[in-house]
């Protein structure tokens, strides 16, 4: 199955969606008139593209008209694409791993398939060659060494782990010292999310990347931030407190096979303005796919 066809299917409930309302207004077209772009408007909200964000594409789609005189359907309806594929144009989408080794920092809430997804970023890159290891640096909650681990058999993957309580920072440590002595290419940390605990999880977080920062002072490093799509607009608010609590890097979206709401997509790139780099599309381990703008909005609408 091709990259596009693959997202196409895992976003089949979003498009159905989507066609019912955003499809529907395209097909009765009569003109661009402001009970269009309401209509437009409110389908996108719908759709989880959030209040600022369809307000601020269809304003974008407003100007394009009468800038570029656009009066047919399909005229519109490519600018409307073309105006989403840009607002998710807010960073390089590849992961930021050119050095030996590269550390990506996994956070996010407890739920949102944080494990699930570190699991499958190591068979993706195991795919491409890549030597890895897993780091269990959740030590907080109960078995959570003991998912990564089956995600390390299932991937290919090396781990290295400790007891539960352990030290989140002292875990990080042995990974990066084992990582050396090894000759890993990339280091997957897992770590806690406990949001609703702000001072403790800053000061976690905070630790964890001062060991980084010395043990490997020149090391590319990515914070990839792990959201469930399915949880729309409160999924962007907690982009919004991890971005202000440990500058965020990266974002990979989870579940989007089971949400009528992909729009959440674009509201959190264009509204954190930091580029999703990965999407979860279905349970195999390949399908966490690499982001591409054009082929998401193309599947989407």
């Amino acid at each position: 199955m091709g990259f596009i066809e693959k997202i196409k299917r895992g976003l089949s409930k979003t498009r159905s969606a989507m066609s019912a309302t955003f499809g529907c207004l395209f097909d009765s077209f009569t003109g661009a008139n402001e009970e269009f772009y309401e209509e437009l408007e409110e389908s996108m909200i719908l759709a989880d593209m959030g209040v600022e964000t369809s307000c601020k594409a269809v304003d974008l789609l407003r100007e394009r008209v009468k800038e570029q005189k656009l009066r047919g359907a399909e005229e519109i309806h490519n600018a409307m694409k073309d105006i989403l594929v840009e607002m998710l144009d807010v960073g390089d989408t590849r992961l930021k791993i050119g050095t030996k080794p590269s550390v990506i920092l996994v956070i996010g809430v407890n739920g949102v398939g944080k494990t699930t997804t570190i699991g499958k970023l190591a068979y993706h890159l195991r795919q491409q060659g890549k030597k890895v290891l897993l780091c269990a640096g959740d030590t907080f909650r109960a078995a959570a060494a003991d998912q990564l681990e089956i995600w390390a058999g299932r991937s290919g993957a090396e781990i290295v782990r400790q007891h539960e309580g352990a030290d989140p920072a002292s875990v990080v440590y042995d990974g990066i010292s084992a990582a050396k002595a090894r000759g890993s290419d990339v280091i997957l940390c897992d770590t806690a999310g406990r949001l609703h605990n702000k001072a403790n999880l800053m000061n976690e977080l905070g630790k964890i990347t001062r060991i980084i920062d010395r043990e490997l002072p020149d090391a590319d490093k990515e914070i990839l931030l792990v959201l469930d799509g399915t949880t729309g607009q409160n999924g962007l608010l907690q982009a919004k407190e991890f971005k202000q609590i440990a500058g965020v890097t990266a974002i990979a979206l989870t579940k989007l096979d089971g949400t009528a709401k992909g729009g959440i997509v674009i509201a959190v790139a264009d509204a954190l303005q930091i580029p999703v780099k990965y999407i979860g599309v279905g349970e195999q381990m390949d399908d966490l796919m690499p982001f591409d703008a054009q082929a998401f909005v193309d599947a989407l609408i």
